[in-house]
C-alpha cells in the first residue's frame, strides 16, 4: 500500500464528481457538475478528451451494451453519447423528475450489482437547508413512464452511493453538515428495493463530511471525507479502517480502476473565491494504492 496521492490530471473542476472507470476502454470518465462537463482520460496513455452536455452533469454510468452513458442532468436522467467529431454530446432524456422544490438538480448517482441507475436530488443552495432531496431508481418500469418514482425523500444533500459486492446492501449517505450521516439498506436484488435503514456510521465525530464514495471487493466502503481531505475507509460492520489522504481539501468522490482495479482515483472539487494557496491543486484528479482491489462498476441495463 503507497498512501501518497499522485496527481493524474490537474483538471481545476469546480466540482469534479462521478468517476467512473471503464474497464473496456481502460480509461477513467468524471465530470465536472457546473460546467457541465464530460471528461475521458487514459492514464497509460494521457489521452484526454472533453464533451459539453446540455445542463449541469451531475452523475452518471457507463451503457452496459457500450453505447454512450447514462446521467443524471438537472431535470432528468439521459442518454448521452460523445460525437466522432466535436466537443458537444448528443442527449436523449430517459425519463423527467418532479422536483419538490425549486432550483433543484441530480447529485451523486450509480447502478446497482443489477445495472438500475439509482440517484439522489437536491436543492443547489445548500446553505438554505431545505430536504426537498429524494433518491430515484431507473429501469424498465420507470422507461414506460418517463417519469421517475421517488423511493425515499426527505434528504438534503444525497450522495455515498455504494453496494455491497453481493449486492445485498445499499449505502447512502447525506453531507450536509447538519447531518453527515452514512445509512445501510437491506436490498432486494430481485425488486431493487431498499428496507431496513439503520445508521452505519455518524461522521459529526470525524474529520470532513462524507461525499461520494466506492466499495471494495472486501466489501470495504470508502468514502471521501469533504473539508478534511481524506478518503475514509470502513468495514461492513461501520468501523474505520484506515483514512488516506489528498493534497486538496474537498475530496468529492472515488473509484477503483487501472487495470487491475487496485487504484483509486479521486475527483476534487475547487472552490471559487477563496485563497487556494495552500491547495493549488483543488479540483484535480489523484491516484491511491490502497492495498485492495475494487470491483468493475456495473453498466446500465436499461
Amino acid at each position: 500500500m503507497t498512501t501518497t496521492a499522485e496527481l493524474v490530471l490537474d483538471a481545476r473542476c469546480a466540482t469534479g464528481e462521478s468517476p467512473v472507470w471503464s474497464v473496456a476502454e481502460q480509461a477513467l470518465y468524471w465530470a465536472d457538475i457546473p460546467a457541465g462537463r464530460l471528461y475521458r482520460l487514459n492514464p497509460s496513455t494521457g489521452a484526454l478528451k472533453q464533451w459539453q452536455a446540455p445542463q449541469m452533469l451531475a452523475c452518471l454510468a457507463l451503457n452496459a451494451q457500450g453505447d454512450g452513458l447514462v446521467a443524471g442532468l438537472e431535470d432528468g436522467l439521459y442518454h448521452l453519447q460523445p460525437p466522432p467529431m466535436g466537443d458537444t454530446l448528443s442527449a436523449e432524456r430517459l425519463a423527467s423528475v418532479a422536483h419538490a422544490a425549486p432550483g433543484m438538480r441530480f447529485n451523486d448517482g450509480r447502478c446497482d450489482r443489477q445495472g438500475r441507475f439509482w440517484a439522489g436530488t437536491m436543492v443547489m443552495d445548500m446553505a438554505a437547508g431545505v430536504p426537498a432531496g429524494a433518491l430515484y431508481r431507473h429501469d424498465a418500469r420507470d422507461a414506460i413512464t418517463g417519469q421517475l418514482q421517488a423511493q425515499l425523500s426527505g434528504l438534503l444533500v444525497p450522495n455515498g452511493l455504494g453496494f455491497s459486492p453481493d449486492g445485498r446492501t445499499l449505502y447512502l449517505s447525506d453531507s450536509h453538515p447538519s447531518s453527515q450521516r452514512i445509512w445501510a439498506f437491506d436490498y432486494d436484488t430481485d425488486t431493487g428495493t431498499p428496507s431496513r435503514q439503520r445508521l452505519f456510521v455518524d461522521m459529526q465525530s470525524l474529520p470532513g463530511r462524507p461525499d461520494g464514495a466506492a466499495v471494495d471487493a472486501d466489501g470495504g466502503y470508502w468514502i471521501c471525507a469533504n473539508d478534511a481531505g481524506l478518503v475514509h475507509r470502513f468495514t461492513p460492520e461501520g468501523r474505520l479502517d484506515r483514512s488516506l489522504a489528498v493534497p486538496v481539501k474537498k475530496p468529492a468522490m472515488c473509484a477503483f480502476g487501472g487495470a487491475d482495479l487496485r487504484t483509486l482515483f479521486v475527483t476534487s472539487i475547487r472552490p471559487s473565491g477563496v485563497d487556494l494557496s495552500d491547495q493549488p491543486l483543488a479540483g484535480g484528479v489523484f491516484a491511491l494504492q490502497p492495498g485492495v482491489a475494487g470491483l468493475p462498476e456495473p453498466g446500465f441495463q436499461g
